[in-house]
């Protein structure tokens, strides 16, 4: 009317449907497959162990190398990861994953074993752990811990699952061939939900309302702690160095050699492979028990108690031969595992 526009009602509705969960449930998804695969290595350790006739301390070097490369490489994934983003990050470790497994079928001598798994492979994984967490925790504040939680429990959901794959492909195709389809389907999993991954920006958090503006503008908000070289200069940082290293090297001792010991004392590969496949089960549980405790108790009372749990089961392992105490052992470890 009068030459203007009128505006006519609409009964669109703006979406609120938060991103973040999509993101959450991509991250598991990776951590599921991709940490997956690499605690199936006890399932490939026996036949690769008959087939070369190395040590077990030879063949089982090549993890050892893995765990701390990947640890090292880490820090320098987490960095590109801020500049460039998870996607990109998580696609390249998705293709170079798949790669490692793949060579892993092409394996003839040792060092070609120790440069696959030992090194090709923690560039890899390196890239998938921290930029994933460190990517989640920019999507959620409130609920920071929850969808921590439900992220790093795709471990566990993987040490579940893929011992069991990996082991039904060997009993089919052999060690070699199981390798090639591992490595392929981890490559076209990883890099596919890599693609569903988004760099959180700070705009995106508060519409769900986790950061209110006048939270985040406050001048009473302040952030207290030490830097990185000032925490190297403290005792408490060594000590806990000292703990992770001691409780990581018992914790990933098992996680490599429990299917070769059940299969050493008589029980089949299958079942063997289960045992590993409890310590996931109930890992995902204690998890979020172990979390809870740590609020109630301290987390350096936890600690006290994961100790002392680690040394009672490592004693049980030694006199455990029927099932049912391998099972039990598996119980037990996993909550200490988890915590």
């Amino acid at each position: 009317m009068n030459g203007q526009k009128m505006l006519v009602p609409t009964n669109e509705k703006k979406s609120h449907f938060f991103y973040g969960y999509i993101v959450i449930l991509a991250s598991f998804l990776i951590m599921l497959i991709s940490w997956g695969s690499q605690y199936s290595y006890g399932v490939f350790f026996k036949p690769v162990l008959n087939e070369f006739n190395w040590s077990r301390a030879v063949t089982s070097g090549a993890f050892s190398i893995n765990m701390i490369l990947t640890g090292a490489f880490s820090i320098l994934a987490g960095r590109i990861a801020d500049r460039f983003g998870p996607r990109l990050v998580l696609s390249i470790s998705g293709l170079i994953v798949g790669i490692a497994f793949i060579l892993m079928a092409r394996v003839s001598t040792i060092w070609q074993y120790y440069l696959d798994y030992g090194v090709l492979l923690s560039i890899g994984l390196s890239g998938i752990v921290v930029p994933l967490m460190s990517n989640v925790s920019r999507w959620f504040t409130i609920r920071r811990g929850l969808a921590s939680g439900i992220v790093i429990s795709g471990i566990g959901m993987g040490v579940i699952v893929m011992p069991q794959v990996a082991n039904n492909l060997i009993s089919t195709y052999e060690w070699r061939k199981s390798f090639i389809i591992l490595g392929i389907a981890a490559f076209i999993l990883i890099v596919g939900f890599a693609q569903l991954l988004r760099h959180a920006p700070v705009q995106k958090i508060i519409p769900n309302r986790e950061v209110s503006s006048s939270e985040t503008s406050s001048s009473n908000v302040q952030v207290q702690g030490l830097s990185t070289v000032q925490a190297m200069r403290t005792r408490q940082f060594w000590i806990i160095c000292l703990i992770a290293l001691f409780l990581t090297y018992g914790v990933q001792t098992i996680m490599v050699h429990i299917v070769a010991h059940a299969t050493d004392i008589g029980y089949s590969a299958t079942t063997a492979a289960t045992i590993l496949s409890a310590i996931g089960i109930v890992s995902i549980i204690a998890k979020i028990f172990m979390g809870s405790l740590g609020d109630k108790i301290s987390n350096r009372n936890v600690m006290i108690i994961i100790s002392i749990i680690l040394v009672l089961v490592f004693i049980w392992l030694r006199i455990a031969a029927d099932l049912w105490m391998l099972y039990l052992f598996a119980a037990v470890f996993a909550f200490a595992y988890a915590g």
